[in-house]
């Protein structure tokens, strides 16, 4: 019952589209003449791209406090535009433009003259409204230009770093949305994000798969004496399943870190940190299929999951 009062008047939003810009609006808008209206569509805009794009950010940011919502929800729609460049590119140079446009945009918000953009409107408005940290944008962008290349990653290490600089980055921008500054929340959003990354890697498997690519750590691969091809034909085998539970165990392991440093974080700072639910029952879902990385059943959404987050958030703890 308690989910349905809290979580339900959240997600009446109408449908947005993304519309394009009325005829003779300028490219970029004065900091001083936003109107109310526009101001609400680009805040539905960032809600809709969240909601359609990243479900589980989506819910997790319903539980942040009013004050801190739209922030957020602004932050996973950067982060929504940019993890999408690789996907929806046909060349790398084209990738590389897009990246530049948000490289561009950054600086531009922080000179308080930010690009008529949807998402860059938001994050201007959260920019001024909770005086975020600009490294972490730039280290965000700056990792997800490198990642543009077709390649597997080298190692475990090399997919943590990639983590660390794009999901972790996310979080620490988050906390500073709830006003946390916080070394122990630091650490905990470090360690959450890197198992949000890996796992993330993981779930994209059968996608990557059925392109004929394949991002999966090579060291660890190779440990087991798997290559891409087999990953590709979508076996099944114990090798295969091997290098899916050891990387799903390093995420386990960062997850297990983050709760390490539970009984020092700041109770405000559990909203930003309780993606961990969302992360727990994946690997949950994965343990009891045997770590086949391709059972159908880990592609399909978790109807519960409002609730265990609910729950979770209830309890003040991730």
């Amino acid at each position: 019952m308690g989910v349905s009062v809290r979580l339900a008047p959240l997600c009446l939003h109408r449908r947005v589209l993304a519309l394009p810009l009325p005829r003779g609006t300028s490219s970029r808008a004065s900091a001083t003449s936003i109107q109310t209206g526009s101001a609400g569509q680009d805040e539905a805009y960032c809600l809709q791209l969240v909601r359609t794009r990243d479900h589980e950010g989506f819910l997790c940011s319903l539980l942040l406090p009013p004050e801190s919502r739209s922030s957020a929800l602004a932050l996973k729609a950067f982060n929504v535009e940019l993890a999408q460049v690789k996907d929806i590119v046909s060349q790398k140079n084209i990738g590389l433009m897009r990246m530049q446009f948000w490289r561009t945009a950054v600086e531009d918000i922080y000179h308080d003259n930010p690009p008529h953009q949807p998402v860059a409107m938001q994050l201007w408005k959260a920019v001024k409204q909770h005086n975020l940290t600009k490294r972490w944008f730039t280290r965000i962008i700056d990792e997800r230009e490198k990642n543009l290349d077709d390649r597997a990653y080298r190692s475990i290490v090399e997919l943590e770093k990639y983590a660390e600089n794009t999901q972790s980055s996310l979080l620490y921008l988050t906390l500073e949305t709830l006003g946390v500054k916080d070394v122990h929340a630091d650490h905990a959003a470090s360690h959450i994000g890197k198992a949000h990354g890996i796992i993330t890697c993981l779930r994209a498997v059968p996608y990557h798969s059925s392109r004929r690519k394949v991002f999966l750590p090579m060291d660890i691969c190779m440990m087991h004496g798997v290559s891409q091809e087999d990953f590709i034909r979508g076996s099944q085998d114990k090798p295969v399943r091997d290098v899916t539970f050891d990387i799903a165990s390093q995420a386990h392991v960062h997850l297990e870190h983050a709760r390490s440093f539970q009984k020092n974080v700041p109770a405000k700072a559990v909203p930003a940190l309780i993606h961990t639910v969302a992360l727990d029952r994946y690997l949950n879902k994965l343990r009891k299929v045997d770590f086949n990385v391709f059972h159908p059943s880990l592609q399909k959404k978790n109807a519960l999951l409002p609730w265990h987050l609910y729950i979770q958030s209830w309890k003040k703890s991730y």
